[in-house]
């Protein structure tokens, strides 16, 4: 496959109150980045199941995005605790099957931050173009 032709597929996990609005920001404010990304609003991070992320990449996905609020600023309060130990072990779990970890990427993107999305989602969409496409669709 040409580096040059490919064009990811990102699914985003995006908190509704902060990493969502952060888009919402970065949306009516015009910021450029990739339309590479396909958007999956949730409450909290803390409810998206490892079950969901190994989907997305099991249904064709390239590279995944969780984001939600910093660290203290969880409307849930434990949410991105609870997210940052399953991202750890979903990368690990990675890692041993051969998928490589930097395809699931965690961040904190509040709602007054909508550069720091666009920039997150351009520095992500570059990764994964560096990285190729994901084994698990070519296998499909």
């Amino acid at each position: 496959m040409n580096p040059e032709k490919f064009e990811p597929k990102i699914i985003a996990f995006l908190c509704n109150w902060c990493s969502y609005a952060g888009a919402d920001l970065a949306g009516v404010s015009r910021m450029q980045y990739p339309p590479s990304t396909r958007t999956v609003r949730v409450m909290c991070t803390g409810t998206i199941s490892p079950h969901h992320i190994l989907k997305a990449f099991q249904k064709g996905a390239d590279g995944v995005i969780v984001a939600g609020c910093h660290i203290g600023d969880c409307h849930y309060l434990k949410g991105n605790y609870m997210t940052i130990k399953r991202v750890a072990i979903l990368q690990e779990l990675m890692k041993f099957t051969g998928l490589q970890e930097e395809r699931l990427f965690l961040n904190w993107v509040s709602a007054a931050e909508g550069v720091r999305f666009a920039e997150m989602v351009r520095t992500f969409t570059d990764k994964i173009k560096e990285l190729g496409p994901s084994h698990l669709k070519t296998s499909y």
